[in-house]
């Protein structure tokens, strides 16, 4: 029988998660106050001996009703506070009663322990196969005054050093409550010394999960989107980490929030330099009501503790991702290798031009077309015809059935790109629904590339879309669809919610989303869903629940593309990142890449092309026929192996990183120098993640290596010249 991976000492009140690699120890203190010990490396038991020291300090009142006036809300380690009850940190609870007060003090009141793993109500979240994988503490608060009580749930995996966390309010009053700040976790560390700094993932549109690392500092510290979306801005991922971690050694937390809209990580160094982390929705314009006997859950935080630096973090994060909060056909699937016709047409095309590119592509061994915007409407150019799901009549000489069929007879599979969040007010359905844009009545709404928001929160609108989709994927034959989302939300208001209830509108938003995504993924499993928002947008653990993959920037340079993948890799898997090879000059940057420095990067990830094959010359084609086939030998190690990152190219003039395979019979390494210089440095890279006593040989020189000799003494880079240069080595076990 196995272990049991939580269990309650009645005796010393104390619940411990605990597995092969972590623990997670809490205890009922005093007066029924739920108190945080320890979060990090596994501990075989814990006596109850790290008890926390009372302590008289100033202006930190005791506990309410407790007469030691040295016992403090205000210093003492929790797992969930609230306002009003003397702790004067970051609060991960503000919920409002009828009379206005707003002044909570949750207590310990029961506990259940479950095997497995419950599933999240409208919300995207890690799940498993088999009870026996992981289970589930649930810890209820109560209010001391008020039947109002919060239930805190932590999932521990069986073989996994991962901490699901998430929270649930459930209003046992008879009058309304409402919630202005509800967070999915907090964590309270008193030593802060070890934790000292933050990596955070901020960028910008073209310029994605670029690694922030700062030091914590006295007061407080928030990363957050006010987007609307997980936002190219600041990614719904952080960690912390010691001064002297880096990718190899050194202990980490990661805390990566299963969720696509308004998010906030709060870091909070108090008075006494203990650190609080809360996490969840941004409390920014958020309300709810909760009526009588209703119940509110937040979106989950996948707590991650690594003790071997960032390389492991990530490692469990990318198996987690991939193999537990994936879903669908496709999620162990290789991906296919594609052509995109934006770049090479925008909205300038025609079913002649299309079948050219479609012709070259299966002469050169690519595995699917995709037909990008303006085939929809009156879709022209980009200021029309958003939300008319239809086919543009006479745009395409043969239709769009005409175009897959073809690209099907070709031997390839054909994608179709989509906006579905989205209204033009040139377009058929504002003329019919103008209700159904998100603004305020009677005011002109803010205008972002002359698109607008639909109104995902109310069900009409949903279902107009949904069916307007399924009238097409019913009648054309598709295999793969790019979901896309092209602006920031504004004008946050719902005709379908009372005045008081306007808070409400960004999240149910994405509650809204992410029904359309299930109810559509469900009725069309075969087809691949990729996610897309101006680029990396919205590339977040949420939708990676409904769509394995996600276009990570618009930014196709590849320079540019070193630290985007770089930095994403942080936090999500391989699996899930697409890239691929656009024309020269860049058109982002104008700067000038050889062909298979391009490739060498976009092969990095799930690999493709966005250009116009057709104005390519015969020498380019045969590298692109080349480069297919070399995918195609290296693509499940890619997609699948496990990554390693060597050297950032957010630290000098360099990037390297490997994929290993699960059996370490096969590895890929990339390197990459961005700049020459006359009197150069031999640049030398170890490598990662081999057997150190089997032999390696490198596909392409034929040279052989042990393990151990790549991982203690390394190769040099190439003598490379010019600038952009890039290589990968291909290596396979004797």
């Amino acid at each position: 029988m196995s272990k049991a991976l939580i269990t309650f000492n009645e005796e010393q009140r104390v619940f411990h998660l605990s597995n092969g690699e972590i623990s997670y120890i809490m205890k009922i203190e005093a007066d029924n106050v739920l108190s945080h010990i320890y979060f990090g490396k596994k501990v075989a038991s814990y006596g109850d001996h790290k008890n926390y020291p009372h302590r008289d300090r100033g202006f930190s009142g005791n506990v309410p009703g407790h007469p030691d006036r040295a016992y403090s809300k205000d210093t003492l380690p929790q797992e969930f506070s609230s306002h009003g009850s003397m702790d004067y940190r970051i609060p991960a609870s503000i919920i409002r009663r009828e009379n206005g007060s707003n002044l909570h003090d949750f207590r310990y009141f029961d506990y259940r322990i479950d095997e497995g793993k419950p599933a999240l109500t409208g919300l995207p979240a890690a799940y498993v196969n088999d009870a026996a994988e992981a289970s589930t503490l649930t810890i209820t608060l109560k209010d001391r005054d008020q039947e109002i009580y919060l239930d805190l749930l932590f999932t521990i995996y069986r073989d996994r050093a991962v901490i699901a966390r998430s929270t649930k309010v459930r209003n046992e009053l008879t009058a309304t409550i409402n919630i202005e700040k509800i967070a999915s976790m907090q964590l309270d560390l008193t030593n802060s010394g070890i934790y000292q700094e933050v990596i955070s993932l901020p960028g910008a549109h073209v310029r994605e999960r670029q690694i922030a690392r700062q030091e914590i500092s006295t007061g407080i510290q928030a990363f957050e989107s006010r987007r609307g979306a997980s936002s190219h801005h600041m990614n719904s991922f952080v960690a912390i980490v010691g001064k002297d971690t880096n990718e190899f050694t050194g202990e980490a937390i990661g805390f990566n929030l299963v969720y696509s809209g308004n998010h906030a990580f709060e870091l909070e160094k108090d008075q006494i330099d203990q650190l609080r982390i809360v996490a969840g929705i941004n409390a920014y314009n958020f309300s709810w009501e909760l009526k009588p006997a209703e119940e509110f859950q937040t979106p989950e935080v996948l707590l991650v503790y690594s003790d071997k630096g960032l390389n492991k973090m990530s490692d469990t994060y990318h198996h987690l991702l991939r193999e537990r909060v994936a879903r669908g056909q496709h999620q162990f699937q290789e991906r296919p290798i594609l052509v995109n016709n934006w770049e090479a047409t925008y909205f300038d095309f025609t079913s002649k031009k299309v079948e050219e590119i479609v012709d070259e592509a299966a002469d050169l061994g690519i595995e699917m077309f995709v037909l990008d915007d303006g085939w929809f409407g009156k879709r022209s150019s980009d200021n029309s015809s958003l939300g008319d799901w239809f086919e543009f009549e006479g745009k395409l000489e043969n239709g769009l059935k005409g175009v897959a069929d073809y690209v099907h007879r070709k031997g390839l599979k054909f994608g179709l790109w989509f906006e579905p969040e989205m209204i033009s007010m040139d377009s058929e359905l504002y003329r019919e629904h103008p209700d159904f844009l998100m603004t305020e009545p009677g005011r002109a709404p803010s205008s972002s590339r002359d698109q607008h928001l639909l109104d995902m929160g109310r069900k009409e609108v949903r279902e107009n879309i949904q069916a307007q989709m399924e009238q097409l994927l019913d009648k054309v034959a598709i295999d793969y669809i790019k979901w896309d989302m092209n602006r920031s939300m504004s004008d946050a208001y719902s005709l379908a919610l009372s005045a008081g209830n306007q808070g409400e509108t960004a999240h149910r938003y994405i509650l809204g989303v992410y029904e359309l995504l299930e109810n559509l993924t469900k009725k069309y499993p075969s087809i691949l869903w990729e996610g897309c928002s101006g680029g990396g947008g919205r590339f977040d653990a949420g939708f990676l629940y409904y769509m394995p993959q996600s276009w990570a920037s618009d930014n196709t340079d590849a320079v540019e593309r070193l630290k985007i993948q770089y930095g994403t890799s942080l936090a999500y898997p391989t699996s899930a990142i697409t890239a691929h090879v656009s024309a020269v000059p860049n058109h982002q940057t104008g700067r000038i890449t050889s062909l298979k420095t391009r490739s060498d990067v976009a092969m990095c990830g799930v690999f493709g092309y966005e250009l116009d094959l057709t104005l390519m010359s015969a020498e380019e084609k045969l590298q692109v026929k080349q480069q297919v086939a070399y995918y195609q030998e290296i693509r499940k190690l890619v997609q699948f192996g496990d990554f390693i990152r060597l050297q950032s190219p957010f630290e000098g003039n360099l990037a390297s990183w490997m994929f290993v395979s699960e059996e370490q019979d096969e590895a890929l390494l990339f390197i990459g120098r961005v700049l020459a210089n006359a009197q150069p440095v031999f640049n030398e890279v170890r490598l990662a993640g081999l057997a150190e006593n089997s032999l390696y040989e490198d596909t392409e020189s034929g040279a052989v290596y042990s393990g151990s000799e790549l991982m203690n003494i390394g190769l040099y880079y190439p003598d490379f010249y010019g600038d952009f240069q890039t290589q990968l080595i291909h290596l396979k076990r004797k």
